[in-house]
């Protein structure tokens, strides 16, 4: 059995890894961004945990206090400023929150709910992840940040099986009925899916359920069902 002292290095910051050491909980509905996630903190050295909609995050915070909180706007289940607003003023609170959207006209509304910063998605890069992390941890921030060195190869490769889950689960509420569909949590899941995929077609269909009546979801609907018919997903 190894000493102690040899396990002790994996748990400390190091330029490759600044965010070693530390739990990040991602409340977040899509597994395709959830996916993005997991790679960005396996190349930063932290652990994740996620939680897809609020009540599964409210489940988590009952049992343990994550170091980071990021926080989707659009959830199944309720707006991610409810969840920023109650736990903003704990004491007993995560070192940082941080509110995520692929919609930056959100971030002032987070903001004033208490989230300590916002992170527009898509987060691809991972420069740019560790920074939107450390620049809110004051015992690490300024120097993890100036000693930061992502590594070169640090390529982002999600597993296109997340993204066809995405797509199921749309396909799956674009089949019910056009008066019930929840337009504006589909225009945010599918919008923002499509910015991670880079899939522009899909972003201008999704955008395209501002329109009233039933066009709209024909349209977006028939083109999901074309992502999950095809043999490869657009990435």
């Amino acid at each position: 059995m190894p000493a102690p002292q040899t396990l002790l290095p994996q748990h400390m910051p190091a330029p490759d890894r600044p965010l070693a050491g530390l739990t990040l909980l991602v409340v977040e509905d899509s597994r395709y961004a959830c996916e993005v996630m997991r790679l960005l903190c396996q190349h930063s050295g932290a652990r994740l945990r996620r939680a897809d909609c609020l009540a599964a995050a409210r489940r988590h915070l009952r049992v343990y206090c994550p170091d980071v909180l990021l926080v989707d706007l659009g959830l199944p289940d309720g707006p991610g400023e409810a969840l920023i607003a109650e736990l903003a003023p704990r004491m007993q609170r995560p070192t940082a929150i941080l509110a995520i959207s692929g919609d930056p006209t959100l971030g002032p509304a987070a903001l004033a709910a208490g989230a300590d910063g916002f992170v527009e998605k898509p987060v691809m890069d991972l420069a740019r992840f560790q920074r939107a992390i450390l620049q809110h941890l004051s015992g690490r921030g300024a120097g993890a940040l100036a000693r930061s060195m992502p590594p070169p190869d640090a390529v982002l490769t999600p597993d296109p099986l997340a993204l066809r889950d995405d797509l199921t689960q749309a396909a799956g509420l674009l089949a019910g009925p056009t008066e019930a569909l929840p337009r504006d949590y589909l225009r945010g899941f599918l919008g923002g899916i499509a910015r991670s995929a880079r899939d522009d077609q899909l972003a201008a269909a999704a955008a395209g359920l501002r329109e009233t009546g039933p066009e709209p979801v024909g349209r977006l609907a028939r083109l999901v069902r074309a992502r999950l018919d095809a043999d490869t997903l657009p990435l």
